[in-house]
C-alpha cells in the first residue's frame, strides 16, 4: 500500500512540474500534504514536514551566501581586468577566440547561475565572433560545454538540489567528484581546442581593424557601482582562500560563505546603506533557489518519514536482477545525460533520484554515489540540451542558432564529457563501477 502512494507521490508530482499545472514550490506543497492526509498522516504530518525543512536548511543557507559572494565580486569588477585582457590576447584568431570562450565562460560562471553566464558571455563574445564571421554554433557549443561543467559547483543548481533530495552535505558529494570536474573542464578545453582548430582552417587568421578591447566593453552588461582597483587584489586573494578552504572543508561550507560575504561586503562597501543596496541587488537570485529548496524539505520530510520511499525502493530491489544492483551509479551517470531531454531539474532531482538512491542502498550501494553519478550528467553537462531548461533558450535567443541544431551540435561534445567525467569518477573512487 505504502509503495502504491509513493508511486501516486511521485507520479502526480512529475504530471504537475512537467504540464506546467503548478509552480515547482507549489506543487512540492500541495503534493505533500494531499498525500500525508491520504495516507493517514495527518496528526504527524507537521512534525515530518520540519524534519525535511531542518536537513535541507543549511543547503539553502550555503545558496544564500554563496550567490551573494560571487555577485558581489562581479558587482566589483574581480573577474572584469581577466577577461579583459583575454579578449585583447585574442586578436583575430579563431582558434584563440574559441579557447578564449571556454576560459571566460569558467570564470563567470562561478556565480552559478546559468542564466547570467550566459548572458555574459555571449554579450561579450558575439559581437568578435560576428565580426570574425565565426560559427555561432561554435559559440554556443563552448559556452555550454563549460558552463555545464561549472554547474557542479557546491552552490550550483545541479548540487543543491542532489543535496537536498537525498538529505546529503553538499562536501560528501562535490569534494570526491573535484579530479572528476578537472577532468571535464580539460575535456571542455580540448573540445574548444578541436572546434577552434576547425574554424582557424575555414577562415584563417583575420587582421581585425583596431584592438579587439573594444569588444570587451561588451561585457558591462552589469551595473559595477564603486569598483576601485586597490581592492582587487584584497577581492582575489579573498577569493582565493576562501576556494582552498573549501576544498580544505576546515569550516562547514555555509559558514564559510556566510564570514567571506560578511569581510567582502564590509571591505568594498563600508557603508551600511551601501551593503543594503548590494544585497537587495541580488536578492532575486537566491530567493526563488531557497524557496525551491526548503519546499523541497517539505515533499522529501513527508516522503521519507511516511516510509513511502523505502517501499518503494524494496518493490524496485524484489524485480531488480542482482547482478544489475552492484552497477547502478554507473547506469545512473550513463542516462543522466540522455534523460535531461525528458525530465527537468527538479523532476528528475527530486522525483526520480531518491527512488534509485534507495534501490540502490539496497544493494550495498552508498546513496550519496548515486548522487554522484547523477551530477555527471544531468542538468551538468545536460542542462544546455534539455528542452525544459528555461536557460537554454536565454543562450540560443542571444546567439540567434536554431535549437534543433544547437542540440545536434552539441550532444556528441556534451556526451564525451559526461564519459569523460564517468572514468575519472571511477578512477577516483567517486562512484563504483
Amino acid at each position: 500500500m505504502l509503495s502504491l502512494l509513493g508511486v501516486g507521490m511521485i507520479a502526480t508530482f512529475l504530471f504537475l512540474v512537467i504540464s506546467k499545472r503548478l509552480s515547482v514550490v507549489v506543487a512540492f506543497i500541495f503534493v505533500a500534504i494531499l498525500f500525508g492526509i491520504i495516507g493517514g498522516f495527518s496528526a504527524d504530518m507537521g512534525d515530518m514536514m520540519m524534519k525535511g525543512i531542518l536537513k535541507v536548511a543549511p543547503t539553502a543557507i550555503m545558496i544564500v551566501f554563496a550567490i551573494l559572494y560571487f555577485g558581489l565580486m562581479i558587482d566589483v569588477g574581480l573577474f572584469d581586468p581577466m577577461i579583459s585582457r583575454i579578449l585583447n590576447i585574442v586578436k583575430g584568431d579563431p582558434l584563440k577566440v574559441v579557447m578564449a570562450t571556454s576560459v571566460i565562460t569558467m570564470l563567470v560562471g562561478l556565480d552559478g547561475d546559468g542564466s547570467s553566464t550566459f548572458l555574459i558571455t555571449v554579450s561579450a563574445l558575439l559581437p568578435l565572433y560576428t565580426k570574425l564571421g565565426m560559427n555561432r554554433l561554435i559559440l554556443a557549443c563552448v559556452i555550454s560545454l563549460s558552463a555545464g561543467v561549472m554547474n557542479m559547483i557546491p552552490w550550483g543548481g545541479p548540487l543543491v538540489r542532489a543535496a537536498a533530495s537525498l538529505q546529503l552535505e553538499v562536501s560528501d558529494l562535490f569534494n570526491p567528484l573535484i579530479p572528476a570536474m578537472a577532468a571535464g573542464l580539460m575535456w571542455t578545453l580540448f573540445s574548444a581546442y578541436l572546434l577552434g582548430k576547425r574554424e582557424k582552417a575555414r577562415l584563417g587568421t583575420i587582421h581585425l581593424k583596431g584592438s579587439s578591447m573594444a569588444f570587451a566593453e561588451q561585457l558591462s552588461v552589469h551595473e559595477t557601482p564603486g569598483k576601485p582597483p586597490r581592492l582587487f587584489w584584497f577581492n582575489a586573494l579573498l577569493t582565493l582562500c576562501l576556494m582552498t578552504l573549501l576544498v580544505i572543508d576546515i569550516l562547514p561550507i555555509p559558514i564559510l560563505f556566510a564570514i567571506a560575504f560578511a569581510i567582502a561586503l564590509f571591505v568594498n562597501f563600508p557603508h551600511p546603506k551601501e551593503q543594503q543596496e548590494r544585497i537587495l541587488s541580488h536578492a532575486n537570485s537566491f530567493v526563488m533557489v531557497s524557496a525551491l529548496v526548503f519546499a523541497a524539505g517539505i515533499f522529501t520530510g513527508v516522503f521519507t518519514e511516511t516510509k513511502m520511499m523505502d517501499a518503494m525502493a524494496n518493490t524496485i530491489v524484489s524485480l531488480t536482477p542482482e547482478w544489475l544492483g552492484s552497477h547502478l551509479p554507473l547506469i545512473v551517470a550513463i542516462t543522466s545525460l540522455p534523460l535531461s531531454f525528458v525530465f527537468s531539474p527538479d523532476a528528475y532531482y527530486f522525483g526520480i533520484l531518491p527512488v534509485i538512491s534507495h534501490t540502490a542502498a539496497n544493494f550495498g550501494v552508498d546513496p550519496v554515489e548515486i548522487g554522484r553519478a547523477a551530477l555527471l550528467g544531468h542538468s551538468t553537462t545536460g542542462f544546455p540540451l534539455s528542452p525544459l531548461v528555461p536557460a537554454t533558450f536565454i543562450l540560443i535567443g542571444l546567439v540567434e542558432v536554431d535549437f534543433g541544431e544547437h542540440q545536434k551540435f552539441l550532444f556528441k561534445w556534451a556526451f564525451g564529457t559526461t564519459i569523460v567525467m564517468t572514468i575519472t569518477a571511477i578512477l577516483t573512487n567517486a562512484i563504483s563501477l
